[in-house]
């Protein structure tokens, strides 16, 4: 899951609405500077019962649990199991919903599912496409819904996305497909 401005509403409805035991791991990525220290994890453990756990290199993938990367840091996933980079001088990951998303399609192929949610830019667009391109499910947060709908929009001009929704209504459609 991508989010970036205005993706903490967007991620309470989706977390909100996911029903329980869904059978999947969540990995969010956010746009944070490492400087940042980030509430996410608890804020997210308000909204659902799902573990809700820090990236960790070497971590495996585990059904009904949520990952979020430490902020400035970029995250893959290889075999199932998440890779954790620092980003470097800079503090700021670039694209780093993209990095995310590109690495899963290769690592899931068929099985990835790629969703970007409010923000703006176009972070997530090329993810989508690469998990498209492997036959993957691509959603994206319908754009009257979003706070800020520039990454759901560049997802959806790009022509790559299969399914668009409100947030609140992502979990129980995912849940139908399995």
């Amino acid at each position: 899951i991508g989010a970036s401005a205005g993706g903490l509403e967007a991620l309470e409805d989706f977390f909100r609405h996911l029903p329980a035991n869904p059978g999947a791991a969540f990995v969010v990525v956010s746009h944070q500077h490492a400087s940042q220290s980030s509430l996410l994890p608890e804020i997210l453990r308000r909204w659902t019962a799902l573990a809700v756990v820090e990236a960790s290199d070497g971590l495996s993938l585990e059904p009904n649990t949520v990952y979020l990367p430490r902020p400035g840091s970029r995250l893959a996933v290889l075999h199932a199991v998440l890779h954790v980079m620092d980003s470097g001088a800079g503090g700021r990951t670039l694209l780093p919903i993209d990095y995310f998303l590109c690495s899963l399609a290769e690592d899931q192929q068929e099985h990835a599912i790629g969703i970007i949610l409010s923000g703006t830019g176009t972070d997530g667009s090329l993810g989508l496409k690469a998990i498209r391109a492997e036959a993957g499910l691509t959603i994206a947060q319908e754009p009257r819904s979003a706070k800020f709908a520039g990454m759901p929009q560049n997802a959806i001009a790009l022509g790559v996305v299969d399914l668009i929704s409100p947030a609140r209504e992502m979990g129980p459609q995912l849940c139908n497909l399995f």
